[in-house]
């Protein structure tokens, strides 16, 4: 009986630190994004928070600025445009970029063909992107297997509870997620600006996921 009793104490308590945030359930980089109050709303629904390598860039001019994002009003999504790369490879690239100069890019997330997620650029700092709406929207970089740009089953889950997570975490609808195409007319993320009914179907496995939250 008693330990029946102290085993329900011990769920209520952790229920009660996953519903209110608490900061044992903080990484290092989003308690101090919660204490510096740049973003809002903070991780107050971190239980459904997917799995995230933090794998930050050096700060530098070409790829990790240090520019804060103050306003969240959206998510882009993008396509890496070397097949069959992992999400440490484009990762490493974004952060060579800062001795190569060939120019300025980097991405807040990479998703891996493996599904594994490397978060590059502090949610509380813009990445070079998504252009003009570099000041305004997280990016997502997605690893594939081929040429034609579709995302295998292990990156396209991963995209879709990261993609979720963050606009629950930022009050967001699957509307408020874009491709790359919707903000520039480039053919990114590729497979998904060639099959109009692949990404709608994808916004539809996002909103699934979130009325599920």
């Amino acid at each position: 009986m008693v330990s029946t009793i102290i085993l329900l104490a011990i769920s209520i308590s952790v229920l009660h630190r996953c519903i209110l945030g608490n900061t044992g359930f903080f990484s290092p980089a989003d308690r101090q994004e919660k204490e510096n109050n740049t973003i809002l709303p903070a991780e107050d629904r971190i239980c459904g928070r997917p799995e995230i390598i933090e794998d930050f860039l050096e700060k530098n001019p070409y790829s990790r600025s240090g520019e804060p994002l103050k306003k969240v009003r959206g998510i882009v999504v993008h396509y890496v445009e070397n097949p069959g790369s992992s999400a440490k490879a484009n990762r490493d690239y974004f952060n060579n970029l800062r001795r190569t100069h060939i120019t300025k890019a980097s991405s807040h997330y990479v998703i891996g063909l493996e599904g594994e997620i490397v978060q590059c650029i502090p949610r509380d700092e813009i990445s070079y992107a998504s252009n003009n709406r570099n000041t305004d929207t997280i990016s997502i970089e997605c690893c594939h297997p081929g040429k034609n740009g579709k995302f295998n089953k292990k990156t396209y889950a991963s995209l879709i509870k990261l993609t979720a997570w963050l606009c629950d975490t930022y009050q967001l609808h699957s509307s408020d997620v874009i491709r790359h195409y919707d903000v520039t007319g480039k053919m990114c993320p590729k497979y998904y600006v060639e099959h109009e009914k692949a990404w709608k179907s994808f916004l539809t496995e996002v909103q699934k996921e979130l009325d599920r939250r």
